[in-house]
């Protein structure tokens, strides 16, 4: 299905600042520009706008514009109510260097990969509000996705967030997700990051994302704290038939 003209809008100012041309904080093209430039009237430009912002990637500057945000957000691990990032995301940081490795075996059935199989490894620590450590999530990307989507190996965040870049780059979106939640005890590494003392129980949620043809996207692991870890449900009930 081709693109509307305000997701074309939006895919191209995505890149943009994917690829550096607009850095945290930088004004982005002004509504007149954008409309000469698309050919669109101002009302197609505030959409693709309002995508950007519902994605946490700008944000509206009184008598400005818009501008990149500063301080990127990204979502715990696990269910997607919602596309609105900035609704259900925190202020994160990135750990280390991604690096490609063996994941372990239950990311691998996940991603339905063959034994032995590397994946790009990328991790986050998604923080409260007051700055303490929320959740640490290890995000799994298949090779085939790793190689099409260069940024998904470098150092740093992206503005946009991964799935949004992928499905950019790879032209393949989420149709699916399936999240399996357990409870164990905090590895030494994950206590040390989540400030907790060991023994300590953590809930771990193991989310993974398919496209329409049932292939991987991504594989998410999130370990949060047992007295942070909330999880609720709501759904129909009623009288069977």
């Amino acid at each position: 299905m081709p693109q509307l003209k305000y997701e074309q809008i939006a895919d191209h100012l995505r890149a943009r600042i994917t690829e550096g041309e607009f850095g945290p904080g930088d004004l982005l093209p002004s509504g007149r520009e954008l409309t000469g430039q698309f050919g669109v009237s101002r009302a197609t430009v505030i959409k693709a706008m309002d995508i950007l912002r519902n994605d946490g990637v700008v944000v509206a500057r009184q008598g400005a514009g818009f501008t990149v945000v500063k301080t990127p957000v990204a979502r715990p691990a696990g269910r997607r109510s919602s596309n609105d990032r900035v609704t259900e995301g925190r202020p994160y940081k990135r750990l280390g260097t991604p690096t490609k490795e063996v994941p372990p075996q239950r990311v691998a059935d996940a991603m339905q990969l063959p034994e032995g199989a590397q994946a790009l490894r990328r991790a986050r620590l998604v923080l409260l509000d007051d700055g303490d450590p929320f959740t640490l999530v290890i995000a799994w990307f298949p090779q085939d996705i790793a190689d099409n989507c260069p940024r998904l190996g470098m150092k740093g965040p992206i503005a946009e967030g991964t799935t949004n870049y992928v499905a950019r780059c790879t032209g393949r979106s989420p149709a699916r997700g399936v999240d399996t939640h357990t409870v164990r005890l905090a590895a030494k590494e994950e206590a040390e990051l989540l400030r907790l003392s060991q023994p300590a129980a953590v809930a771990v949620a193991l989310h993974a994302a398919y496209d329409r043809d049932g292939r991987a996207l991504v594989c998410e692991e999130g370990v949060t704290s047992g007295d942070l870890w909330e999880l609720t449900d709501s759904y129909t009930m009623g009288a069977s038939s």
